[in-house]
């Protein structure tokens, strides 16, 4: 029995920020009725390849597995009657239509609240309810307009993350609002309407970067492998394979330059602090790679980690979830025959679970 065994969840969401965190919710015990279109599904349904053994795209079974489908056309009276029965009797409603959509079809908080006092409704878009309620929330162009690929890649040349993980992280502030919103309800018996939107969270979630220019005035630029406040904490080239080391504080670097056999530049004035060596961070740099080309990648990730010095290879995918088995991290799990990334949370007494892989569409209504 997880966490939230009990709680019933409407999903109105598609792609991946809402269905991200429904489904991590859905892990937790949470029974999660996905609501979508009749024969045509989620957007990503369709968004491959790849698709995996059973004929899903992985981008949808990434985020969907733990949920029941049902297909409502929500364009018909009935549909949106249906949809209403079963907000009416959910615990939490997940929605990320445009701003207003929901409201027209009387699925919006106001109105179901009337009638489910203790619905915790979370309405997500991305710029909000206002003025930016025109603009579509994709996570490209999200992090093109909030600055993130300004600091990403290497000078000149703006590069988006690998993975949207603007939708990520919004996913998963939403569903730390819904948590928090469930323990508020604990007090007063009554839900509420939690807005997030997707520009907010990014700013937020550029951490140090959006605090040195809200603090300081300092805008940063995109640096490549470098830190802007840290050295040396970036990828090196070695004999072969590149190198990650985040020699954070005096005292790794310390044991960096014993690993090595440069103990020298300990006592170089240009290295002495963290702020000198991010004053010099380029010609620490060129001898520190001048070392490293005695031995590969992996060997150094050895010598390092006997250390205790935060550094390792950089990794392909498949590299990466090699790696997690390696350290008994059992990255994967497989559900109904379906092979699944492992939710990342392990709770002592209440885990989470996996008993549902991700649907099919049925080509049937709702019943």
């Amino acid at each position: 029995m997880g966490p939230l065994d009990g709680l019933v969840i409407a999903d109105f969401s598609r792609v991946l920020a809402g269905p991200y965190a429904t489904m991590m919710l859905a892990d937790m015990g949470a029974h999660v009725i996905k609501i979508e279109r009749p024969g045509i599904g989620d957007d990503t349904r369709s968004w491959g390849p790849p698709f995996n053994e059973q004929g899903l795209s992985t981008y949808f079974a990434g985020v969907n597995r733990n949920k029941k489908t049902v297909e409502i056309d929500l364009s018909t009276d009935e549909g949106r009657e249906q949809a209403r029965h079963i907000a009416l009797t959910a615990d939490i409603l997940v929605e990320n239509f445009r701003p207003g959509t929901m409201q027209r079809m009387g699925l919006d908080y106001k109105s179901l609240s009337k009638d489910n006092k203790g619905l915790i409704y979370a309405s997500l878009s991305g710029f909000g309810s206002g003025e930016g309620a025109d603009i579509g929330g994709y996570d490209l162009m999200v992090q093109a307009v909030g600055g993130l690929m300004s600091i990403n890649g290497e000078k000149d040349h703006p590069v988006k993350v690998g993975v949207a993980l603007v939708d990520v992280l919004t996913g998963l502030h939403m569903g730390m609002g819904i948590l928090a919103a469930l323990n508020a309800r604990h007090a007063t018996g009554k839900g509420q309407l939690i807005e997030i939107n997707l520009l907010h969270t990014l700013l937020s979630s550029l951490a140090n970067q959006s605090s040195a220019y809200v603090g300081a005035g300092v805008i940063g630029t995109a640096m490549g492998n470098t830190h802007p406040s840290i050295a040396p904490y970036q990828v090196f080239s070695t004999k072969h394979g590149d190198l990650a080391i985040a020699a954070g504080n005096d005292s790794l670097f310390r044991r960096t330059c014993d690993v090595l056999r440069m103990p020298e530049l300990v006592t170089d004035e240009r290295f002495l602090t963290n702020s000198d060596r991010v004053a010099h961070r380029e010609e620490l740099a060129a001898i520190i790679e001048d070392a490293l080309q005695e031995k590969t990648a992996h060997e150094w990730f050895e010598d390092l980690r006997r250390a205790g010095i935060p550094a390792g290879p950089v990794n392909d995918i498949q590299q990466a979830f090699q790696f997690a088995e390696s350290l008994g991290l059992d990255p994967i799990v497989e559900i109904n025959g379906m092979r699944s990334v492992r939710n990342p949370i392990n709770f002592s007494d209440t885990p989470v679970e996996y008993h549902t892989a991700p649907q099919k569409l049925s080509n049937q209504s709702f019943q």
